[in-house]
Order: C-alpha cells, then structure tokens, then sequence
C-alpha cells in the first residue's frame, strides 16, 4: 500500500524507540517532519543529532500551543497518553492521530500480519510464533513492542512474508484501520492502572486488536480466562482456543477449535495433532500456554504440523527469562532477571518441582515476599540474597528455609555453587529492581552468566 505521505506535515510525539523508528521511516517516505518530545536537546543527546541530521524539525520542552493543530497527521509513540489536551484538540481541529504501529501497518497491509497481545507472556509467544514461522520457510519479522519497533519492518515492505508484532495496550490504543490475520490475546491481568481508569478500561484497550478482523481472520484466546473470553466474544473472525485443562470458562463464546495441555506437551484437539514440550526454554504451564497459542497462530497461518513442532524443539528462548545457562555437576544454573517483581517470580517457581536454591533481592518495589514463601515451600531449599532489599527478603523467610546474606551477585554464585548438589537447580529470579547494583536486569542477567560460564 502506497500512501501520499509526501510532502505532508507529520508530527512524531514522543522519540524513545518507535518514535525514532517512525521518523526514519516517514523521512523515507518524503514527509516533512516535525519531530517533539517533552525532553531538551542535551537529554536527548545522540537522538537530536540524529532527527536533525534526518532533515525533520526537533521541538524539545512544552508543546508550543497549535502546534499539533497545524500537521496534516501526527503519529503518537507508545508512552504518551492520547487524552493528553493538546492531542484532543488535533483531533477536535480533524487532524489524523495514529500510533506508530497504525503507519507502519498501513504501509504492510499486503503483508500477512499475526498480532500478539496481553498482561504476561508476550514477549516469549512473539517470540516463539516468528521461531515457528522461519522454521516453515517463511521470511519472518518480529517485534513490535518486543524488540524492533514495527515501523523497521515498513523500511523493507518486500523483505517479508510474514509479521509477527507484539502489541501493548498503549499500542493499540493507536490504531485505526490495523488488521491482523490472526489476533492473539493471551490473558487478562490487573496493570498499568496509572493509565487506566479501570480494569475494564485496559480490557478494551486490549480487545482493539480484534475491532478490523473480518471473514477468514481468526482469534486466539485464553479458554481458561474469563476476562479473555468476555473480550473474545466481541470478535467478528473464527475463535480458537487454549486450555491447560480442557474445559473453557463458562463465558466462552463458541470456539472453532481447541488447543489443550496434556503430560509432555498438548494436542491441538480439532486437528488431531499431538505436540511434544521437552525444549527446556520451555518448561513451566505458563510457556505451555505460550507454545499453545504460538502453535495455533502458526498452524492457522500455514505453517504445517512438522514444522511447528522442529520449530518448538530448537526454540532458543528469550534471554533472562528462566534462560537456562549450564548445567555443572548435575546443577542447572537459571537466569530469570526479567523476575523483576513477586508475580513474576510465582511464575518461575511452578516450573520447578523441587531443589531450587533461589539468589533473589536488589532494589525492592514494596511488595510483600509472603506469597513467594508460601510458593517455594517443598521446593526452596535456600535463599541467597542480595542488594538492597536483602534484610527484608531474610525476614520473610526465616524459619521457612534456609537464609544466606551473600550481599553481592557474585558472593551469591559461588556460595551456591558450595551448597547445590546435583539434581538441584540455582535460579536467579530476584523479585525486584537491578537499580541499586546495576544498570538494568539484562545487565544483571548478563553478569549472572559470565560469573556462572566462569566456574
């Protein structure tokens, strides 16, 4: 699709990641660009360099009154609100507001489009579902929310036979006329209530990714979530769905077919296909409902049932997400970084049964460690922790398994190397911020591996 974006006024607001991404990609096109962000010249640093060598227009600080008014479109990043005044009154003035999937996608349209969205899990089913697809041949992009913004993918409109964009709620709240073949929602949990009014409100935000599917799409949901199903029955194209138990909630509007988790992997049950789940990026009944829905989308979008399954068997994973880095002696050494929060380390412990020496702690978010107690109890057979957060964390589990005050990462890897035994398995999954002891948690995850490659 080619649109008459030359020569017309266009406004990027916002220049984190996919802003940046939208700039270069309208430049392409011949748009004259203004380009805004609520940081100054010398915060920007090396992006103002960059918008100015482009050609387009750089207004740091306050939004000068009218100046949104004035563009023929502006393309809005994620992080800022559409209920923002002065994008309510370009909008008021007929302006065209779009986020900055909507012009990528626009430019993609002949391209089949398979988006993923929800609370958890995202990343790793984006990711999974472009490992299906290569392996079925196809000429795969990923990302979107995940990694390469979707606008990189529109530089390149004939590199692609297939696009697999994971997509936030702030993302789909700027789309108009995006339409995926196939749309996956993976589940539905309290978030971003800085930016919602209600659970509701995130809810729809998140159903928009169904709202242009027409005849021939399909949508695939998570049968085992009522929210999920109450969104899904809004959906014009065929639903399918995933279940760890085989008996879709009450709420569930009539399904076109059914994954379902069984011992050692699932069955896609309308199909009569049986998939194996021995890759170990893949453990835990979490990334069994991410492989689930991964398969339906691939399946449904061509890919056959060889594939898929070669495609499940030499998946990677995503670092610093339960990334299993060596195993040493019989121990396996596990990097969840990404655990940034008790939620999230919940998620990791149900993927183990037993013998977890868990090195946890750093910049705490406030959140009691009660439910990570009551979770590792018969599983955990000892914390090391660290950082900040490490007397808090000593607290809670005193009297409920053993407590090593190691202080630093590194004091943590070697004494968990003196006290895990083969079977066992040493996790990293802090439960807070990296702040206080590093740059972010890939960087903590990184030097959880070269210390753990080192022994």
């Amino acid at each position: 699709m080619t649109l008459a974006l030359s020569g017309q006024k266009v406004l990027v607001f916002g220049l984190a990641k996919s802003g940046v991404a939208a700039l270069r990609l309208l430049r392409q096109q011949g748009a004259d660009v203004t380009a805004l962000d609520a940081r100054g010249e010398d915060a920007l640093g090396a992006v103002a360099h960059e918008v100015k060598a482009l050609g387009a227009t750089l207004v740091s600080g306050p939004t000068p009154p009218g100046l949104l008014a004035s563009q023929d479109l502006v393309v809005v990043s994620p992080g800022v609100p559409l209920a923002l005044p002065e994008i309510q009154a370009a909008r008021a003035a007929g302006v065209a507001v779009w986020g900055e999937v909507e012009l990528a996608g626009r430019l993609l349209s002949g391209v089949p489009l398979f988006g993923i969205t929800g609370t958890n899990g995202k990343s790793t089913t984006t990711a999974l579902t472009g490992t299906l697809f290569a392996s079925g041949g196809k000429r795969t992009f990923v990302g979107g929310n995940l990694g390469r913004p979707f606008s990189e993918a529109a530089m390149s409109p004939d590199d692609w036979d297939a696009l697999v964009v994971e997509l936030s709620s702030y993302q789909l709240e700027g789309i108009r006329a995006l339409r995926p073949r196939g749309a996956a929602i993976l589940n539905l949990t309290p978030d971003h209530i800085d930016r919602y009014p209600s659970h509701a409100a995130y809810g729809e935000a998140k159903a928009r990714i169904f709202q242009q599917q027409q005849a021939g799409d399909f949508a695939v949901v998570n049968a085992d979530d009522a929210d999920v199903m109450g969104l899904a029955r809004g959906a014009k194209a065929q639903v399918y769905g995933f279940s760890l138990t085989g008996k879709p909630v009450a709420e569930a509007p009539a399904l076109a077919g059914l994954a379902v988790a069984e011992p050692g992997g699932f069955r896609l049950a309308f199909l009569g296909e049986h998939y194996t789940l021995t890759n170990r990026a893949l453990r835990g009944a979490h990334n069994a409902q991410n492989a689930m829905a991964a398969a339906l989308l691939a399946r449904l979008g061509g890919v056959t049932s060889g594939e898929v399954q070669a495609g499940l068997d030499g998946y990677p994973g995503l670092p610093h997400r339960l990334e299993s880095v060596r195993v040493l002696d019989g121990v396996e050494w596990v990097n969840d970084s990404k655990a940034t929060n008790v939620d999230s380390v919940l998620v990791a412990l149900r993927a183990f049964s037993s013998g977890v020496w868990l090195i946890a702690g750093g910049k705490g978010k406030g959140a009691p460690y009660a439910p990570m107690v009551e979770a590792g109890q018969g599983k955990v057979k000892g914390v090391l922790t660290i950082g900040d957060d490490a007397d808090t964390l000593a607290r809670a589990y005193a009297g409920a398994a053993q407590v090593h005050a190691c202080g630093t990462l590194a004091h943590a890897v070697a004494r968990a190397r003196e006290l895990a035994e083969r079977g066992d398995t040493v996790l990293l999954s802090p439960a807070c911020a990296s702040f206080d002891q590093f740059k972010n948690f890939e960087d903590r995850g990184d030097s959880f591996k070269r210390l753990v490659e080192a022994l």
